[in-house]
């Protein structure tokens, strides 16, 4: 099929940052896009060709959205996966396939998921509620502390608390959930494998994520991550492994913890375009964008990897600000060689959310990490 400057239309489940940077690269190869998002505010809105509002969990307003395209994708697990499943029957391209979405959307499945396959990941339990986990704790069959997950609809560091106490249960919500063993690990590391329609596959390099203790959210992203050869190889089979059984199509972004034996450990997957790969747009020969385009067209697979090392910055909401959004230091980071700001488009701030991004490049990684530091302190998402 021809995709470029024709009638082909790619639908976009979300509307968001991830589906406002794809539509960078559909925009380049001009390959017509239609986008699907609650907000009449979403940042994709602009650079698609057709913005269409609403729930991205309602069957009719999913389903008639994929009756306007020819082959339907996603930014974002939540959403309708009955639609979905109704559309694909009628023989529309869905990428990720519902299958796989299905896996993956529910964080307890996705677990057995990977216990059922022999992938390494923390040890852990499945709760229906937060009493039944109080009485687990009571009963000594759950051991504090634990990592609390809910089970859906969890994102960007929210449906995810460390459980420190019997009081910390208190204050979690009654929603379905598991409890997860606290591991000692040396890093969080990411690996994104790309699998095309029929099957081609490749990995990016290894990445090594930095959080922010308190929001739970990656302050840093660092290509190449800054650990021995063979662990690298040993994440990126493991990566491999996960897409192997997943049989996705598309990318699949595997957050892995590197344990203080150098063991690798599965954390949990993203069948989509992923914070750890916001790097690539700048230090990678294929943004990970573009090969999410690539791979569910069937098109060859891009170069996946680094032209240099890639420093990834989030731009999170400060503390204390809420209300309409001003940066702060934008021209201070500009005047730095190598330092390449993305603004997502959301006009309202506050606390913790994600607002943009910042890439430093430099052919030293001591450097970049250095410019990368800097430009963290200088940079600040406030309210006027």
């Amino acid at each position: 099929m021809n995709y470029f400057s024709t009638d082909f239309r790619l639908g976009i489940l979300g509307g968001g940052q991830l589906g406002k940077m794809l539509l960078y690269d559909t925009r380049k190869f001009d390959i017509a896009t239609n986008v699907l998002d609650p907000s009449i505010d979403a940042p994709a809105q602009f650079g698609a060709h057709k913005f269409f509002q609403g729930d991205l969990m309602d069957f009719e307003t999913v389903y008639r959205f994929g009756k306007t395209v020819n082959t339907l994708t996603i930014e974002i697990e939540n959403v309708n996966l009955d639609a979905l499943e109704q559309l694909e029957k009628e023989g529309l391209n869905v990428f990720p396939s519902p299958s796989t979405l299905r896996l993956i959307q529910h964080k307890g499945k996705q677990k057995d998921f990977y216990t059922q396959n022999n992938i390494p990941t923390a040890p852990y339990k499945r709760f229906d509620d937060i009493e039944s986990l109080k009485e687990a704790v009571n009963n000594n069959e759950a051991t504090i502390p634990f990592v609390w997950k809910a089970a859906q609809f969890g994102y960007d560091g929210n449906g995810v608390k460390v459980v420190r106490s019997v009081a910390d249960l208190d204050k979690l919500p009654n929603v379905e959930c598991i409890a997860e063993q606290m591991i000692p690990f040396k890093n969080e590391l990411a690996v994104i494998v790309a699998r095309s329609v029929s099957g081609e596959i490749k990995t990016y390099p290894v990445v090594e994520m930095e959080f922010h203790p308190e929001a739970n959210q990656v302050e840093y992203v660092i290509c190449p991550a800054r650990i021995p050869s063979a662990v690298s190889d040993k994440a990126r089979e493991v990566a491999l492994k996960v897409s192997e059984k997943y049989n996705h199509v598309g990318l699949l972004a595997v957050e892995m913890f590197q344990t203080e034996d150098d063991d690798i450990l599965v954390n949990e997957v993203a069948p989509r375009p992923h914070n750890s790969g916001h790097y690539s747009i700048e230090a990678s020969y294929t943004s990970q964008f573009e090969q999410h385009i690539r791979a569910i067209l069937d098109l060859p697979l891009g170069d996946t990897d680094s032209k240099v090392a890639g420093v990834m910055v989030n731009l999170v909401g400060a503390e204390g600000y809420t209300g309409q959004v001003y940066y702060e230091g934008m021209k201070e980071i500009l005047a730095i060689n190598g330092v390449t700001p993305h603004i997502y488009g959301k006009r309202e701030t506050r606390p913790f959310r994600k607002m943009g991004h910042v890439t430093i490049v430099n052919p030293d990684m001591t450097k970049a990490r250095a410019i990368a530091q800097q430009v963290k302190e200088t940079i600040k998402v406030i309210s006027k």
